[in-house]
């Protein structure tokens, strides 16, 4: 039996994370800024020690890349300032703090899957807010495990098959980056490997950084194409190029993470990405 906090619980992952649950004998209280504000270290102590909180699982973030360059005082203040009272909160009160990271922690200029042991080297605000986040765990001592992805999606909140779906319902044509590499993650796939990791009796032994996208690689051009063909609208999907496209804010060119450490360690199961999505589009579309 655990007792369970949920912090970002209204957002993708957290509501995927709600709708998959964790044991029946398990407490878990789901929570969102409204109901408790992580940037306030008083409140979040207290709300610890009152459930007696014996995992943190922190699916906050501020995750607008290009508002975050505008802005980047507001994405330290969940990005960091918030991950760091969890983690010395956790710390504390001897928790096990699980926190979601990105793949925008690496500068995007690899040629292969990049592996926890790689040096990340962000790029912009966003991702160095979130490498400052992972730094302050670290800082804290608390028993955590980071778990870095990309790409994620899901039929709850904001995110790129949504704007793909909506955009293809407005349009004849669009057109989507294809020099951008990397591997999408259904967010009910994340949930489930969080769920995983929370059976292993052994799990604070694990404390580390581990990466989780699903299997396969693509660029956002392929990843509109299949969404658009999966949804059986007539949207025709042109490739173009990074530097044609209307933003300043850099982003990562090679976003494809190793995962053969989650898979070794906590046995999870990885399915492809045209499959996840396949799956999300039913679902969605029910």
């Amino acid at each position: 039996m655990a007792n369970i906090l949920v912090t970002g619980a209204n957002g993708q992952l957290g509501s995927e994370i709600r709708k998959n649950g964790f044991s029946i004998l398990d407490d878990v209280f789901y929570t969102d800024m409204e109901e408790l504000d992580i940037t306030n270290y008083t409140a979040v102590e207290k709300f610890v020690q009152l459930h007696e909180i014996d995992t943190i699982i922190n699916c906050a973030a501020y995750t607008a890349v290009d508002r975050a360059e505008e802005e980047p005082e507001k994405a330290a203040k969940i990005n960091v300032l918030a991950v760091a009272n969890l983690a010395n909160i956790a710390a504390k009160e001897d928790c096990l703090l699980i926190h979601i990271s990105t793949d925008y922690v690496f500068d995007g200029i690899a040629n292969k899957p990049y592996t926890e042991k790689d040096k990340p080297t962000p790029i912009s605000v966003y991702g160095k807010t979130k490498l400052a986040g992972e730094q302050e765990i670290l800082k804290s001592d608390c028993l955590y495990i980071i778990i870095r992805t990309a790409w994620l999606y899901s039929s709850f909140g904001h995110n790129f098959v949504k704007t793909i779906l909506r955009l293809a319902d407005e349009k004849e044509e669009i057109s989507v980056i294809n020099d951008q590499m990397g591997s999408p993650t259904y967010a009910a796939d994340l949930a489930n490997v969080i769920a995983t990791i929370m059976e292993n009796d052994e799990r604070v032994e694990y404390k580390g950084i581990y990466h989780f996208s699903n299997e396969g690689i693509c660029s956002w051009y392929d990843f509109a194409t299949e969404i658009v063909s999966l949804s059986g609208k007539t949207c025709r999907v042109n490739p173009i190029t990074t530097a044609e496209y209307p933003s300043h804010t850099p982003r990562p060119a090679w976003s494809v993470l190793d995962k053969t450490k989650i898979r070794q360690i906590f046995g999870v199961d990885i399915p492809e990405w045209k499959f996840s999505l396949r799956r999300m589009l039913e679902s969605y579309n029910k």
